[in-house]
């Protein structure tokens, strides 16, 4: 039996957490960490299995265009290899066609190399900063007790 990832690595937990920063409305449909019942049994050799992989769902409507980000993912060091629309692409073989069950149309599935687990700096650093939103302080005024009549 394919021992499973209890949690996801951090690196791929910010891929997820960093879209959703950056652009709050995106679509979330086909997002994924970990391997669920089937996809462990279709894929038994996943890298969701480790925690190394994540799906972000393509939304670009609201920002979170795959296309582009298959291509500028490409040189980021810790990309160990990208399936989207078909292809798949590594630094080792780089692109050809994606043969698996699922062709990745509805996401970007990102593989992430085994020393990189750890990395939670920026991943879409050309869509922008994240905004501060300011803290907002609040305080709490006790209301007159109610008189019962």
């Amino acid at each position: 039996m394919t021992t499973v990832a209890k949690r996801a690595t951090p690196a791929a937990i910010a891929v997820l957490r960093q879209a959703t920063a950056l652009r709050p409305k995106r679509k979330k449909a086909s997002d994924g960490l970990l391997p669920s019942a089937a996809h462990l049994r279709k894929s038994p050799n996943s890298d969701h299995n480790t925690g190394y992989a994540v799906d972000l769902t393509h939304d670009p409507k609201n920002g979170i265009d795959c296309f582009d980000i298959y291509e500028r993912l490409k040189s980021d060091p810790r990309v160990k290899y990208l399936i989207f629309t078909g292809k798949i692409w590594s630094v080792k073989n780089g692109e050809s066609r994606y043969t698996g069950s699922n062709p990745h149309n509805k996401h970007l599935h990102i593989s992430i190399k085994d020393n990189c687990g750890n990395d939670k700096s920026p991943w879409f650093p050309w869509i922008g900063k994240v905004k501060k939103f300011n803290k907002v302080k609040a305080s709490m005024k006790r209301l007159p007790k109610k008189e019962n009549k």
